[in-house]
């Protein structure tokens, strides 16, 4: 059984995909951007966004960094609320606790945007720690966040669970095993490719490995 299990945020814990897309969009169109079809900014869930808006955008950095803020912009208030946990996963979290694992968010979302989250949905208290990057930039890639974790918690025994190759590559900077989740926003085979320990199609499925 691991002992400490950290978990991303945006399409592990939380589908954010509705605010996180709509303010992605929101961004965009204020750059001069269509960007009409929602579903083509997926990719922008998880993974950090200055570099997503240049690849996604063909923008150089500064433009990036402004297309941060303008997205920031509208998810900090509106985007915040256009989400929901994923079934089961608050369950999960406290049967994990309940046997005594350690359990943490790892995420690249701004911590102070995954506090605010976590509170609205009386989750506050579901985590022994919440860590995400830094509205300065601070820990903008994922395994800066899981080794900062790793340093208070340990890595012996430790686990990612993710959806995106961000957090299995994170983890395997780390030296810890990433536990792919197929519900979130990955394309097909991203998490294999990354090289997932395994892959896991539902809460439940996740619970069996986690739990069993």
């Amino acid at each position: 059984m691991y002992r400490t299990i950290l978990f991303d945020f945006d399409g592990t814990v939380f589908d954010t995909g509705e605010g996180v897309t709509k303010s992605v969009q929101y961004a965009a169109r204020a750059f001069g951007f269509k960007a009409d079809d929602l579903s083509a900014l997926r990719a922008f869930v998880g993974p950090p966004l200055r570099e997503t808006f240049e690849r996604q955008f063909g923008v150089d950095e500064k433009t990036a960094v402004a297309m941060v803020e303008k997205y920031r912009e509208r998810y900090s208030g509106a985007g915040l609320r256009e989400c929901r946990p994923y079934p089961g996963i608050a369950a999960l979290i406290e049967k994990l606790r309940g046997a005594g694992q350690i359990v943490a968010v790892a995420t690249g979302k701004p911590t102070v945007f995954t506090n605010e989250i976590l509170e609205a949905h009386g989750m506050e208290a579901c985590f022994d720690a919440v860590l995400g990057s830094e509205l300065d930039g601070t820990r903008s890639q994922k395994w800066e966040v899981i080794s900062a974790l790793l340093k208070r918690f340990g890595a012996e025994g430790a686990v990612m669970v993710g959806d995106r190759d961000n957090d299995v590559l994170g983890a395997k900077i780390c030296g810890i095993p990433c536990i792919g989740v197929a519900y979130g926003y990955s394309e097909p085979g991203e998490l294999e490719s990354a090289g997932a320990v395994m892959v896991v199609e539902d809460v439940a499925s996740l619970e069996n490995i986690l739990l069993g």
